[in-house]
């Protein structure tokens, strides 16, 4: 009788604290909206080869955080988007000095 042992997911990247994911269906079908989280933690939880369940942030547009959730998803699945480009460097403003004097109030 042959070995009959667990097939392992082939090396996928994992999750780390502070990743950015984008998650959308290739992750889990409960992300018929995809979504943003920016990891707390991977849970140490048992669960099914090649899935996890990870604790996150759910992020707004522009990376607020809107709501804390433990996510059920499949590895396979996660999608780590591009760092944002870095922001165009403005010049400097110039400020115009206010003369000084007395103010009277009231």
């Amino acid at each position: 009788m042959p070995d009959r042992k667990p097939q392992s997911t082939p090396h996928l990247r994992k999750p780390h604290t502070g990743d950015v994911l984008h998650l959308t269906r290739a992750a889990s079908v409960q992300f018929l909206r995809p979504i943003f989280v920016r990891v707390i933690r991977v849970l140490d939880w048992p669960t099914y080869d090649g899935w996890l369940w990870i604790d996150g942030y759910e992020l707004t547009a522009n990376g607020d955080a809107v709501a804390r959730r433990s996510l059920f998803v499949m590895l396979a699945g996660l999608i780590w988007p591009d760092p944002p480009a870095p922001a165009a460097r403005r010049r400097p403003t110039t400020r115009t000095r206010v003369k000084g004097g007395s103010v009277r109030v009231g």
